[in-house]
């Protein structure tokens, strides 16, 4: 996404004031819930650290260093830059996809490194204005991909799509694949892994991590050439409903953030066109 599309995600000149008074309006109306109790903001800066769950297994947004057994990418550098602007530190609580709202929901984490704007992930958690667009692609083996060229041929009999539990993708894969044999597993195991031990014939994922899988592993291919993506969905990180204060703290950061280039500097640096 370059700056001309990020600024039309988050909106320009008399859009971009709209969707801040629409933010106002709803934080004000979400404020007596939060009136109760102290900000989390208050309580970050208060106790010096931002817990930021995180799953560590979306490369390039978060993974894990095997070298220094840290976490890195797109979404972990954001949030450290948040916490560094919010002249605090970073404490990363590992979590799982299936888990993220139920984290939120648990306050084992006052923010998520990063997720796709869902209704269903709506429901239980608050989303803050996005800062990048996904879209799902199929990446498949390449022994097997000359069988798969539209979206119609990998919905067949017989053919075995891997997803991991708890992501959009497992919905998305019932919703596009119905006649085929949805393979879901479970955390740490991953619907590419699936595909590179032979268990099944291609996986669903974002365009991002699509882009790193066929760059680390040869025997990966990505189908979007004849495939084209689908469910694009604004990426946002996630927090408490209950919160207008944090909500609107990290709102105006996005805004700034956007404003100044530094998400299209990060996407520059983690997703490179080349």
């Amino acid at each position: 996404m370059n700056r001309r599309d990020l600024a039309r995600v988050l909106g320009t000149g008399v859009v971009g004031a709209a969707a801040l008074t629409v933010a106002g309006q709803q934080a004000q109306a979400q404020a007596p819930a939060a009136a109760a109790g102290k900000s989390r903001l208050h309580q970050i800066l208060e106790r010096g650290t931002m817990r930021v769950g995180t799953t560590g297994d979306f490369n390039p947004m978060s993974f894990r260093d095997t070298s220094t057994n840290s976490y890195q990418g797109f979404d972990v550098e954001a949030m450290t830059q948040l916490a560094t602007d919010s002249g605090v530190k970073v404490e990363w609580v590992q979590t799982e996809w299936a888990q993220i709202v139920a984290g939120i929901g648990a306050n084992r984490f006052d923010i998520f490194s990063g997720a796709s704007v869902t209704m269903p992930r709506a429901r239980g958690a608050a989303f803050t204005l996005p800062y990048f667009e996904f879209s799902s692609v199929p990446v498949a083996a390449k022994s097997a991909a000359g069988r798969f060229g539209s979206w119609d041929a990998i919905n067949a009999d017989g053919v075995r799509v891997a997803v991991s539990m708890g992501t959009v993708f497992e919905d998305q894969a019932k919703a596009h694949f119905p006649k085929a044999r949805l393979v879901s597993v479970q955390a740490p195991a991953t619907g590419f892994q699936e595909v590179l031990a032979g268990r099944a014939d291609l996986t669903l994922t974002s365009n991002v991590e699509a882009s790193s899988l066929v760059r680390r592993f040869d025997a990966l291919t990505l189908l979007a050439a004849s495939v084209q993506p689908r469910n694009r969905r604004p990426a946002a990180f996630m927090m408490a409903q209950d919160d207008p204060i944090w909500l609107n703290y990290v709102n105006t950061w996005v805004t700034l953030k956007a404003r100044e280039g530094y998400f299209e500097a990060l996407e520059n640096k983690w997703l490179p066109k080349s």
